[in-house]
């Protein structure tokens, strides 16, 4: 009889602990001496972009003489990729230069334009700026398209800003006028 009595107290205590742990209610948070939380956010990225002067005047010399030499206006690049090694380049390339009718005596060739981008005027951020034409001596004609400015390892949000020099040779037979063309900076 001991023995059934022994099975017996042990079922009952078996039963009784099953019924306590269906009992306990859980709660939100276990306690413990410290916890760790996942945590994430989203970084958007920007564009890479440029501005321009909209107009520039060079100013004026008299016919037959022999360059006009003036700062185009600052040309900034705005890198808001927010990249870890950016890296971007400035192209600059122009139109011949016309007046009246753009007969060949009213038509400067963009041959005639020489550029030179000069060192960074403005910088915002991390990276090395590289102007296309440090200083006058290696400024640049723009029958094709020439490097103006370039960045490498630029680390996230970044600018470039310059003041570019327009050199434009006249030839002695360029007949009076206004002329007028464009010159296009594009960065990639």
């Amino acid at each position: 009889m001991r023995t059934s009595r022994a099975r017996l107290v042990v079922g009952s205590a078996v039963l009784v602990a099953a019924t306590a742990a269906a009992l306990v209610v859980p709660t939100a948070a276990q306690a413990a001496p410290s916890g760790d939380t996942t945590v994430t956010f989203i970084l958007s990225a920007g564009a890479l972009s440029i501005t321009t002067p909209a107009t520039a005047a060079l100013g004026s010399a008299a016919v037959g003489a022999a360059t006009i030499t003036a700062q185009l206006g600052a040309v900034t690049v705005t890198d808001a990729r927010g990249l870890l090694l950016g890296a971007w380049t400035t192209a600059v390339t122009a139109t011949s230069f016309t007046t009246g009718t753009a007969t060949t005596p009213e038509t400067l060739p963009n041959s005639a334009v020489a550029y030179w981008s000069g060192p960074a005027t403005a910088t915002t951020g991390l990276g090395v700026g590289i102007p296309g034409q440090a200083a006058a001596g290696s400024a640049q004609v723009l029958s094709t398209s020439r490097t103006a400015f370039s960045k490498t390892a630029g680390v996230g949000n970044n600018s470039s800003a310059w003041n570019p020099t327009l050199i434009v040779t006249v030839p002695a037979e360029a007949v009076a006028g206004t002329y007028t063309g464009t010159v296009t900076h594009s960065v990639a």
